[in-house]
């Protein structure tokens, strides 16, 4: 099997689409490297775009997959080739996400709107569960993943995942 990770940024909010009887979560992400151009010596950014299609009945991530909000991606590669209307030969990288994780948001105006004056602060799912900012959400993934701690996983998924998506 091939699997491929990326960490990157939403290029616009997902879309939740019925196929078959199935539900699909697609979104897209970019991942920007910087390089040295040989000639003149300058960096320069390299944006690479991945399509992701995530085949789930557990549609609550949904809200939160919204355009400049970081993710971490894996799943299994496919690419396809196509010719544009201008004639111009393509290739498409397309990923069917096993998993998908919150990062964060862009920052903003140069720093991060994470650790700002709302880094206390609740929002509401649309199901009304309250569910706390990102960043406890994501202290608790760390905390569950380096330490092993299964109590602090079950609360996680309690807390982000209302009962009927579970």
């Amino acid at each position: 099997m091939i699997k491929l990770q990326v960490i990157g940024n939403l290029g616009r909010d997902c879309t939740v689409n019925n196929v078959n009887g199935r539900t699909v979560i697609n979104f897209s992400v970019a991942h920007t490297e910087r390089y040295r151009d040989s000639t003149t010596g300058e960096l320069k950014p390299k944006t690479i775009w991945v399509e992701c299609a995530y085949w789930t009945e557990k549609t609550a991530i949904a809200p939160y997959l919204k355009k400049g909000t970081q993710v971490y991606a894996e799943g299994t590669p496919d690419t396809r080739s196509y010719t544009t209307q201008s004639g111009e030969n393509k290739i498409s990288l397309t990923l069917r996400i096993h998993n998908v994780q919150l990062l964060g948001s862009r920052p903003s105006d140069g720093y991060n709107q994470d650790a700002g004056a709302g880094a206390g602060s609740e929002s509401t799912h649309s199901s009304g569960v309250v569910i706390p900012n990102l960043i406890m959400a994501v202290t608790m993934l760390v905390l569950v993943q380096v330490l092993a701690i299964p109590v602090a996983l079950t609360a996680v998924v309690l807390m982000i995942c209302p009962s009927k998506h579970i």
